[in-house]
């Protein structure tokens, strides 16, 4: 378990890092806004600004998210509960963990609960 919980808090602090990184461009695209008379209906360069807006915004949402996953992997290893399906209970298999070290059901109920095409 200690390398599991050395790849998962390797895995926050880049999540951390990234979000950083977002955040600062976010807030250097919205300082560059304010600096101009740019109307994102009527200049040209509104719309490209509000595109990165909207763009950086949402890889910030993704990243969030990747960190609450990672935070609530750490909790369930702390608690003694990592790699078990939160579903049926069962282990969930070595090589799904390896792939996805924040999974938190095993294979057969994520494929149970995939919608049908």
């Amino acid at each position: 378990m200690d390398r599991v919980r050395e790849l998962l808090e390797a895995e926050r602090d880049e999540a951390v890092r990234r979000l950083a990184g977002l955040t600062g461009q976010f807030d250097e695209v919205v300082a560059a806004s304010r600096d101009t008379n740019a109307d994102d209906e009527h200049d040209p360069e509104g719309a490209t600004i509000a595109f990165e807006r909207s763009q950086l915004a949402a890889l910030g949402a993704q990243v969030r998210e990747r960190l609450a996953e990672v935070d609530a992997a750490l909790e369930r290893l702390v608690a003694g509960t990592y790699g078990v399906c939160e579903v049926c209970g069962q282990p969930i298999a070595e090589g799904r963990l390896e792939v996805r070290p924040t999974a938190r059901t095993c294979v057969g109920c994520i494929s149970a609960r995939a919608p049908r095409s």
